[in-house]
């Protein structure tokens, strides 16, 4: 028998906390996996729409409420207003249940300001549609980004800035990574099928050819063989990272790295692309991370996919140390192959990570950028003459992307670096994509460069 669900009231008081702590700065990750859990699943599906349209709320509850309330009512305030908001889809509840759903909970938090949130509800509600139609002159409201976000795309991208923000506030799709170890993309769908799951297998090669798309998302213990570690979740995007490093057949002539090829996977938590590169070949693999508790999750992503495989050419060290520390952890054994996968700003996967865009600051972006150089030059000389290093972000702005890369050539045109025709470039995640054509199921925001050492 099912527990009964969670009351609305309660739901968006914790929907409330969340949009208070995501402006103090903390992750919405790491707020919902401390909320209670007979009100995890509602607060989460809550708190990714408020998210989406936290910027209207705020610009809306500016204009009927000019003089900030206190900040434990104006977060439950700008909870019911991003979910009173119009939409493309139905609301989640009829607006009356809402609007007296959350004049309850702020009886139950701050009966003094009930009557306040009842007013300013119930006059958005009958003024919704010329709000709505004045604030779509504010970028905020129309966008859903703050402004410095959405001024640096406009610098980056002129012509695809406003899709990329439209991109940014739909729902992503589920996609999914067959373990090549232990069957194909084609045979995992059909075994979908048979469970009532719609799918589709890439063949691919530029995503390792054992993706698959979801019609419709689902909870990982729904997936067929998750538990025991027959396919991972892993956005197409991210996908594109083991094969282009470990090159071979389907990128312009990338040669394929030898089983035993010593691999350094630079910043590898939570680990799906060091489970990726495992999953495809027998590796001598180290997987660096600054943090040891990151480094865990690694360990349970390989224990849960039962890499690396037994015997063969491999073997995984798991090592936490910051790697532009060259010193504190290198044997001073070059590498063949070096994969980057650096901090960044997170642009480009905000559709799946909607506090992103209202976690960063303006300034953010440079020192992730000046971070990436660091390791840029901290590992560039660790790798051996023919080896190549990918670099990776899941940012669409160019300062983590191309223009990164640009300076890194110049920094180091002594050594004759190049990068190689197999690099994707920026992904934009939409259609009209500069640096190379887009799928129709297009993965999140990512740059890649493939760079060379002769």
């Amino acid at each position: 028998m099912q527990p009964p669900s969670p009351p609305l009231h309660r739901l968006l008081g914790q929907t409330a906390d969340v949009v208070a702590a995501v402006r103090g700065g903390r992750s919405l990750t790491e707020l919902l996996a401390a909320c209670p859990a007979e009100l995890r699943g509602g607060t989460q599906a809550l708190s990714f729409q408020v998210m989406r349209t936290l910027g209207a709320a705020q610009a809306a509850r500016a204009r009927l409420a000019p003089r900030p309330p206190p900040p434990a009512v104006d977060a439950l305030l700008l909870a019911a207003l991003a979910l009173l908001w119009p939409a493309d889809a139905p609301p989640p509840y009829a607006e009356h249940t809402l609007v007296d759903q959350a004049v309850t909970a702020a009886r139950a938090r701050t009966p003094a300001a009930a009557r306040f949130v009842n007013a300013v509800l119930r006059r958005f509600v009958r003024e919704r549609a010329a709000l709505a139609a004045a604030l779509q002159r504010d970028l905020l409201a129309a966008h859903n980004h703050p402004p410095w976000w959405i001024a640096r795309l406009q610098q980056d991208w002129p012509a695809q800035w406003p899709a990329l923000l439209a991109a940014a506030n739909r729902h992503p799709p589920m996609a999914l990574r067959v373990n090549a170890r232990r069957g194909s993309a084609s045979s995992y769908v059909d075994r979908l099928a048979a469970a009532g799951q719609a799918a589709v297998a890439l063949d691919d090669p530029a995503f390792g050819g054992q993706a698959v798309v979801l019609e419709r998302p689902c909870a990982v213990h729904e997936l067929p063989g998750f538990a025991a570690g027959e396919v991972s979740v892993q956005d197409l995007s991210a996908q594109r990272a083991a094969p282009l490093l470990l090159g071979g057949a389907g990128l312009d002539g990338l040669p394929p790295l030898a089983a035993g090829a010593r691999v350094l996977d630079a910043c590898a938590a939570p680990g799906g692309k060091t489970a990726h590169l495992l999953e495809r070949a027998d590796l001598d693999l180290l997987a660096l991370d600054s943090e040891a508790r990151r480094l865990q999750r690694v360990q349970d992503n390989l224990a849960r996919l039962q890499l690396p495989a037994a015997g063969g050419a491999g073997r995984v060290r798991l090592q936490a140390a910051d790697a532009r520390q060259v010193s504190l952890w290198w044997d001073g054994r070059p590498f063949d192959a070096i994969l980057l996968d650096a901090p960044c700003t997170a642009s480009g996967i905000v559709r799946r990570h909607p506090d992103v865009r209202w976690l960063r600051r303006p300034g953010d972006v440079a020192a992730l950028a000046a971070l990436q150089c660091e390791l840029l030059d901290a590992l560039w000389p660790l790798l051996a003459a023919g080896g190549r290093l990918v670099y990776a972000t899941c940012s669409i702005f160019k300062a983590e992307g191309r223009q990164q890369i640009d300076a890194f050539l110049q920094r180091h045109a002594a050594d004759s670096p190049h990068v190689l025709p197999a690099s994707p470039g920026h992904l934009l995640g939409v259609p009209d994509n500069p640096d190379q054509p887009v799928d129709p199921l297009a993965g999140d925001g990512f740059f890649y460069a493939v760079i060379h050492k002769p």
